[in-house]
């Protein structure tokens, strides 16, 4: 039996299951899962959790809203973490969502 975990990260247009990547070396499966736009994660890390996946960690660009949405929704079937930015990288952290958001087509992506 192999440990099961899945990093879940938002990349506009992606589709959560044709879209994710799956590393199973070594007896540990990490799951590699885009999501559309975050506030769609919740039924994303209900239907890992179903899948077997036992952690949850998600990429720092999710709001703490949406973070508490997913925790809400796996309720405390598993342990769900949430990346975050050392003050030192606040700067950098903020210049990426900038660029990212100007280079996003008007009305969202």
């Amino acid at each position: 039996m192999s440990v099961s975990w899945a990093y879940l990260y938002g990349h506009p247009g992606a589709d959560p299951v044709a879209d994710r990547v799956v590393l199973d070396r070594g007896g540990q499966r990490t799951t590699l899962v885009p999501v559309p736009d975050e506030s769609q994660a919740a039924p994303v890390a209900v239907q890992l959790v179903e899948e077997g996946v036992g952690l949850i960690e998600l990429c720092g660009g999710f709001s703490v809203q949406d973070a508490a949405r997913v925790i809400e929704a796996v309720d405390g079937r598993v342990p769900v973490g949430h990346v975050t930015f050392g003050v030192e990288s606040v700067r950098g952290a903020a210049a990426y969502s900038a660029q990212f958001d100007a280079d996003q087509p008007v009305g969202g992506g």
